[in-house]
C-alpha cells in the first residue's frame, strides 16, 4: 500500500534537494508499461475486423457470380475476385480513382443512401469493344463515354446488381437500383468528404486486360444493418436459407411425381380354391361394408381420404367427402371427452 507524505515531510524532502543532501538519482521516474494505442479522430474506426472479414465473403460471392455472367455475356474468359475490402474516408475513395472513370451512382434501396460502383477505364472499354464485335481490347485513349457507349455500360451495370441482390440475400433483401453514371468523381459526392466508407476493391480480367472494379459503401447506408454482419449471424443464416432452398426444390419435385389413387370398396378373406373358382357374374359378400358407408380411399398405399362411389355419364368415379386425419382427430376428441365423463 502507497504511503501519503504529509505536507511537512513533502517540505523537508523539497529542502533535502535543494541542499543537496539527497542525490537526485534515488527518485527514477516509475516506467509507463501501459500500451497505448494512437487514435485519429480524422479517420474514426466504424469497422470491426470481424464485419469487415463478413463483407469480403459476401462479396466473394458476388465475384463468383459477376464472373459467370460477364462469361456468358461477353463470350469470353472473365475472372473476378476479391483482392481487399478497406476502411477508408470517402475524399480518399476519391483521390484515388482516375478521371475519366465509369462511376455509378447505386441507389441502395431499403437502405438509405447510395454507394458507388466505379469501374476501370481498361475494363469500361474493354467490355464495350467485345460487345461490339471485337477481341476485348481496350483503348489507350483516356475520354469519356459517348451516349451509346454509357448506355451499353447501362445494361452491363444492371446485370452486376442483379448478382450484387444475390449476394447480399443473408442479409437483406437489397435491391439495388442504377442511378446516373458519372466521370467525374467530383461530380459523385454521395456523402461528405470524411465520411467512413468501406471499399470492396475487385480485380478483373476480360481476356487479356487487367483493372479494377469498386465498390463504396458509406458506413451511414450500413449503419441499419450492421449488427448483422458478423460471422455468427451469417453462417446461421446460410444454414437457415439453405434448408429452406432445399425443401422449396424437394416441393418442386414431388410436385411431378405420379401418385397411383385406389379407391378401397371393401375386404373380405377367401380360402384360395374359391378365388380360383370365381366366374363371370359371381357375387362376393363383403362382410366389412355397409350401404351409405364412407369408403377409404388410399394414396399409394395409405389411407387418406373417405368417398362414395357414384357416376359421372358412363363413366365410374369418387366424390371425396372428408380428409382422413380430420376424421381420426374428430373421433379422438369424443373419446376423450367420454373417457373424461366416465372418469367422472
Amino acid at each position: 500500500m502507497n504511503e501519503v507524505l504529509s505536507q511537512d515531510e513533502i517540505d523537508q524532502l523539497l529542502q533535502a534537494i535543494s541542499s543537496g543532501d539527497t542525490e537526485t538519482e534515488e527518485f527514477k521516474p516509475v516506467s509507463d508499461t501501459r500500451k497505448i494505442k494512437i487514435y485519429d479522430f480524422k479517420r474514426p474506426g466504424k469497422f470491426s475486423k470481424e464485419q469487415i472479414r463478413t463483407i469480403s465473403v459476401m462479396h466473394e460471392t458476388f465475384a463468383r457470380l459477376t464472373t459467370t455472367s460477364l462469361s456468358a455475356q461477353l463470350r469470353t474468359m472473365v475472372h473476378v475476385h476479391v483482392a481487399s475490402v478497406d476502411e477508408l474516408t470517402y475524399e480518399e475513395f476519391t483521390r484515388s480513382v482516375p478521371t475519366p472513370t465509369t462511376m455509378a451512382v447505386i441507389n441502395m434501396d431499403p437502405l438509405k443512401g447510395n454507394a458507388i460502383l466505379e469501374i476501370d477505364p481498361a475494363i469500361t472499354f474493354s467490355i464495350i469493344d467485345r460487345l461490339f464485335g471485337g477481341q476485348g481490347t481496350a483503348t489507350k485513349v483516356q475520354r469519356e463515354l459517348t451516349d451509346i457507349e454509357q448506355s451499353v455500360m447501362d445494361s452491363i451495370i444492371v446485370r452486376i446488381l442483379a448478382n450484387m441482390r444475390e449476394a447480399w440475400t443473408q442479409v437483406i433483401d437489397l435491391r439495388p437500383r442504377l442511378g446516373q453514371i458519372e466521370t467525374n468523381p467530383q461530380f459523385a459526392q454521395i456523402v461528405p468528404p470524411s465520411e467512413m466508407v468501406v471499399l470492396v476493391t475487385l480485380e478483373t480480367k476480360i481476356g487479356e486486360e487487367e483493372g479494377m472494379m469498386n465498390f463504396c459503401i458509406p458506413y451511414i447506408t450500413l449503419e441499419p444493418i450492421i449488427s448483422k454482419l458478423s460471422s455468427q449471424f451469417w453462417f446461421s443464416s446460410v444454414r437457415r436459407n439453405s434448408t429452406t432452398q432445399y425443401l422449396g426444390v424437394l416441393k418442386e419435385k414431388l410436385s411431378d411425381v405420379y401418385m397411383d389413387i385406389v379407391a378401397e370398396i371393401g375386404t373380405i378373406n377367401l380360402p384360395i380354391r374359391d378365388v380360383l373358382g370365381l366366374r363371370v357374374g359371381d357375387i362376393v359378400r363383403l362382410s366389412n361394408v355397409k350401404v351409405g358407408e364412407p369408403l377409404p380411399l388410399n394414396i399409394g398405399n395409405k389411407k387418406k381420404f373417405l368417398y362414395q362411389p357414384g357416376v359421372i355419364g358412363k363413366k365410374m368415379a369418387v366424390q371425396i367427402t372428408n380428409k382422413l386425419e380430420e376424421i381420426v382427430a374428430d373421433e379422438f376428441e369424443e373419446l376423450s371427452a367420454e373417457g373424461d365423463e366416465s372418469y367422472e
